[in-house]
């Protein structure tokens, strides 16, 4: 009775081995189409304060703890951005960029992908940072040629003028 189970265990045993060995290469999976290009929106952004700082009065002041007597009264939280991407005059995505952290005070993030057939395309990406109701406070438009399989990133540094096409 006991070889019998020995051979049963060795049995089942070889059937998980060759399982997990035809799961592991087979069926073949296709991460992504080879006709197509992708584009990565990928960004990180502090938008600006919701209101300018104020200068406190001497009276203000006085009120104030020792510790907590600053001129300025800054805002911590942080105006909600938007994004917008077209592709070739069309929309692509059009997203709100509300900012981060539980005084909404940190940084707006994007990220989105985006398959595309290759070739040549119009793309022009758009942020507003700041409380304006109309228009943006950056913008870029470029022709860009994607090879098939391409990954082409939109990222985006203030200090190096907006938009980054790579």
């Amino acid at each position: 009775m006991r070889g019998l189970q020995y051979l049963g265990q060795a049995a089942l045993y070889g059937l998980f081995a060759v399982a997990v060995g035809y799961f592991s290469s087979a069926p073949a999976y296709q991460h992504f189409d080879p006709d197509k290009a992708l584009i990565k929106v990928a960004l990180t952004h502090p938008t600006r304060p919701i209101r300018e700082c104020r200068r406190r009065t001497a009276a203000e002041i006085a009120k104030l703890p020792p510790n907590m007597r600053r001129p300025l009264d800054c805002p911590r939280e942080r105006v909600v951005g938007l994004f917008e991407l077209e592709l070739d005059g069309k929309p692509l995505f059009r997203a709100p960029m509300p900012p981060s952290g539980l005084w909404k005070d940190g940084a707006a993030k994007v990220y989105h992908r985006f398959p595309v057939a290759a070739g040549s395309h119009r793309l022009t990406a758009r942020m507003r940072d700041s409380s304006r109701r109309e228009g943006f406070d950056f913008e870029r438009s470029a022709t860009v040629m994607l090879a098939p399989r391409q990954n082409f990133v939109i990222d985006f540094h203030a200090d190096a003028g907006g938009f980054i096409f790579r």
